[in-house]
């Protein structure tokens, strides 16, 4: 039975058990621990640490959810899962043919390791019983909008009633797109929050909107500093991106204030909005002022990005000027992913993904937070969403530290490409923490935190 280095500090916040699950998925990341090792009991790992047996049993519980133990009548408990070990410099700098392999820190991607592929799987198996469409409906499949329908009122507390109709789009990029051609006019001004999300800003550009970009603070966008020339406003309440900020309920009745008083139409992008940790939900834009806001969402953070699907909800006369549009175009999303997401809610699964998602990421993010933590890192945006923004003094620093990690096999998303505008009020780095197996990112954060910690030595 090894011999375990496993640590505890008393002083961190982060709870005991989850500091013993840490450091055991530790030692399986760096190869200390191999597939089919026996783990100490429960009651021998505790008096080895000085902790009560509940401690180490709530960490074992912790590990056997993630798939990470298994335990043997009779014979004691097995890590079941297990990297292989990477001979380099840093546990994620190369492969073991020596062929260099980068990590990708970035935001913005699903958890792979959340999904049941069985489950998977019989949604696409069930899509492709369907016979080939003579026509689509260019309002969206029928069993997709109910699906949807049903999320969101199940998770985001959004019903569709008389005053608002539901669309499938192809995402949300998509969705902006249509949102521009069907409402606005070439010339005609969006506000968007600086720094912001790039894709939309890229959509209504397309069709000859001009954007304006306004300042974020810990709240959200800056309702006051909307021009008053703006016809539309594009905004991510839940979850800022990429600043991570929830807009509170104050500046929530404030935007919509301001876009009836103004005559404005409010694009709400729901962006990480399903996921939400020690904070209380707050009421949608779309709940609150159904008349001026589109809400936009889209599978692709829960899900996957491979469906292509999305949705808006809207007043009858928006709604009704989009289709108007693709009808004039012959445009409307694709019927197939429609019929996956479908499938995939018919029995349950998409509301079991999500129970599972939301246990899988917590542990992610307190992986994060902690290793940042021990660097005396500041770290915003944690309270919500699948990334956490770490601030640092100025542009250099953030180039620096960019580099620094990339040199040692880690991508990291700095804030610069996120600005709209020539000035930058903002410089860090949004760190995601859903896209790699949680073995990788085990190895990847402290690389991670060390190169944010130390920009000038890694850079040198």
């Amino acid at each position: 039975m090894l011999d375990l280095p496993l640590a505890l500090d008393r002083e961190l916040p982060e709870p005991l058990s989850m500091q013993v699950a840490d450091g055991l998925r530790r030692a399986a990341a760096t190869g200390l621990l191999r597939s089919g090792d026996r783990l100490p009991s429960s009651r021998s790992l505790a008096d080895r640490l000085g902790v009560s047996r509940t401690v180490v049993a709530a960490a074992y519980d912790q590990l056997h959810a993630e798939g990470w133990i298994n335990g043997r009548r009779g014979s004691g408990t097995y890590l079941t899962t297990a990297p292989a070990v990477i001979p380099a410099r840093d546990a994620v700098t190369g492969s073991t043919d020596g062929t260099p392999r980068l990590f990708d820190l970035g935001p913005g991607a699903p958890c792979a390791e959340a999904m049941d592929p069985a489950a998977w799987r019989r949604a696409w198996r069930s899509a492709a019983d369907h016979a080939p469409l003579v026509r689509k409906d260019r309002a969206g499949e029928p069993e997709f909008r109910a699906a949807v329908i049903e999320h969101l009122l199940r998770h985001r507390g959004l019903g569709a009633g008389s005053d608002t109709v539901l669309l499938a789009t192809a995402g949300t990029s998509s969705a902006v797109a249509e949102l521009a051609a069907a409402l606005l006019r070439p010339g005609d001004v969006v506000a968007m929050e600086d720094p912001g999300y790039q894709r939309a800003a890229g959509a209504f550009a397309a069709v000859g909107v001009q954007v304006l970009p306004v300042p974020v603070d810990e709240h959200g966008l800056r309702v006051d500093l909307v021009p008053p020339k703006a016809k539309a406003v594009y905004c991510t309440p839940a979850h800022q991106f990429p600043l991570g900020a929830r807009m509170p309920a104050a500046r929530r009745v404030e935007l919509v204030e301001h876009a009836r008083r103004s005559g404005i139409v409010v694009l709400e992008d729901d962006y990480d909005g399903e996921l939400r940790y020690d904070a209380a939900p707050l009421p949608l834009l779309a709940t609150m002022a159904p008349d001026v806001v589109v809400h936009l969402g889209t599978t692709s953070k829960i899900l996957s990005p491979s469906l292509g699907v999305g949705w808006l909800l809207a007043a009858p006369e928006i709604a009704e000027a989009v289709l108007t549009h693709r009808e004039r175009t012959g445009t409307s999303p694709s019927p197939a992913g429609q019929q996956v997401l479908a499938a995939f809610a018919a029995h349950g699964d998409l509301a079991r993904h999500l129970r599972r998602l939301r246990r899988a990421l917590p542990p992610r993010r307190a992986l994060v937070v902690t290793e940042l933590g021990r660097r005396g890192l500041d770290v915003v945006g944690d309270d919500a969403g699948s990334h956490v923004v770490v601030p640092v003094d100025s542009a250099q620093t953030e180039d620096r530290v960019v580099a620094a990690a990339q040199t040692r096999g880690i991508a990291l998303d700095g804030l610069a490409r996120h600005h709209l505008g020539p000035r930058r009020g903002h410089f860090g780095v949004a760190l995601g923490y859903t896209a790699l197996s949680w073995s990788d990112l085990v190895a990847a954060v402290p690389i991670a935190a060390d190169c944010l910690s130390r920009p000038v030595a890694w850079s040198a």
